[in-house]
């Protein structure tokens, strides 16, 4: 009996071990951004070539999950381990390779376009002065001295879009499918490789479009 009651006295442990914290996976975000036409894409704005390049706000689509692996002979740990690891490759598993597009454009902002400024016009004073008519009309012209072989795209991007790309003469890189903007998305892949736009609407403003890849 005394010993029982000794025991109970006893004081717990002031300093339990303190419990391991969880780990965490990083996860990508999924989306990206450009005015160019990625969706709507990157905030940054000017060119919005990369803002959501017209897209962002179309981020890939992954939502089909896989379905786990039938349980082999192999035991519990060992099963969620193997999808432990399966779970972060991206490419060859759920997701599967997306074809890469590359296209170079002129953007010309105009009155409505979702941000009313750019690189080539910080105020945006020139912009809010500018029609969706006016802006398509300019747009025309430049496509018209391209196709004729008077001016070069690259150098008429340079001089006239509000698009960052513009400082690359228009070139938006290289880019996957849901990154840009849909209409813009659906522009390019309605071109062959050297084929030029006519005038595409986006959030952004108008466009002239060369695909190039």
């Amino acid at each position: 009996g005394a010993r029982l009651s000794s025991l109970k006295r006893e004081p717990r442990n002031p300093n339990p071990r303190p419990k391991r914290p969880l780990r965490f996976r990083d996860r990508r975000d999924a989306k990206i951004g450009t005015e160019s036409p990625a969706a709507a894409a990157a905030a940054s704005g000017e060119g919005d070539a990369g803002r959501k390049r017209p897209s962002g706000d179309d981020a890939p689509a992954d939502s089909k999950r896989r379905r786990p692996e039938a349980a082999s002979s192999g035991s519990r740990d060992r099963n969620h381990h193997r999808h432990h690891h399966q779970k972060p490759r991206e490419g060859d598993g759920g997701k599967e390779k997306k074809e890469k597009l590359r296209a170079s454009h002129i953007l010309i902002k105009h009155e409505g376009s979702r941000r009313k400024a750019s690189w080539r016009d910080p105020e945006g004073v020139a912009i809010s002065a500018t029609t969706r008519d006016d802006a398509a009309d300019l747009a025309r012209a430049l496509r018209e001295q391209i196709a004729a072989g008077e001016l070069k795209f690259e150098v008429a991007a340079t001089d006239n879009s509000d698009c960052n790309s513009a400082k690359r003469g228009g070139d938006l890189g290289p880019f996957e499918r849901g990154k840009m903007q849909k209409a813009f998305e659906k522009a390019v892949v309605a071109l062959k490789v050297g084929e030029m736009s006519d005038v595409v609407d986006t959030d952004s403003g108008v466009h002239i479009i060369l695909r190039t890849g």
